[in-house]
């Protein structure tokens, strides 16, 4: 396991990944910067599947806090069962914990898994030491990075002209981390 830059008769992963000529090691490169793209798709999917379900069980919060009868009102005073007077009064919070059914979870274990195997495969790639591959894997990160996790977030505008940011992410909206272990 020394760093190298070999073309011909090199081997990756098994027997049958044997290189014998320059097309079929240019066909490798290609392929490891496509799969480092897939893995970083397989990991916006993940994100985005578990934005979905949590907007599709806050729009359900929201119908019925409001009864059935549209989008979350902004005054306390319209929510059923709050006070319609405006003294200091205060209406004492309610908390929804949130958990994925069975079919849910089970979607977001398969996301999981398919995005660990394949960061697997990729580390194991990095072990051969080979130059041009790990250039590969390089080249795949950072197309990958900017075909599928493009940064977005939104800045609600309040009535009183003052702005925040929205976490336009997980619960928390901290910073995701760079790796799929760990975490």
């Amino acid at each position: 396991m020394l760093w190298n830059w070999y073309t011909i008769d090199a081997c990756f992963l098994s027997s049958s990944w044997h290189i014998a000529t320059n097309g079929a090691f240019a066909a490798t490169c290609i392929g490891v910067v496509l799969m480092v793209i897939l893995l970083e798709a397989l990991r916006r999917i993940g994100k985005e599947y578990d934005e979905h379900i949590q907007r599709d069980f806050a729009a359900r919060v929201a119908l019925i806090a409001n009864g059935g009868l549209g989008p979350p009102s902004s005054s306390p005073a319209q929510c059923p069962g709050a006070s319609s007077s405006s003294s200091a009064e205060a209406v004492a919070p309610q908390t929804v914990t949130f958990r994925a059914s069975p079919l849910q979870q089970f979607v977001r274990a398969l996301i999981h898994t398919a995005t660990f195997g394949l960061a697997y495969i990729v580390m194991l790639l990095a072990m051969y030491y080979n130059g041009y591959v790990i250039i590969s894997i390089l080249i795949g990160a950072l197309l990958g990075k900017f075909l599928c996790d493009w940064m977005t977030k939104t800045v609600v505008i309040g009535a009183d002209g003052t702005a925040a940011v929205k976490n336009g992410g997980l619960v928390g909206g901290g910073i995701d981390e760079p790796t799929v272990c760990c975490g």
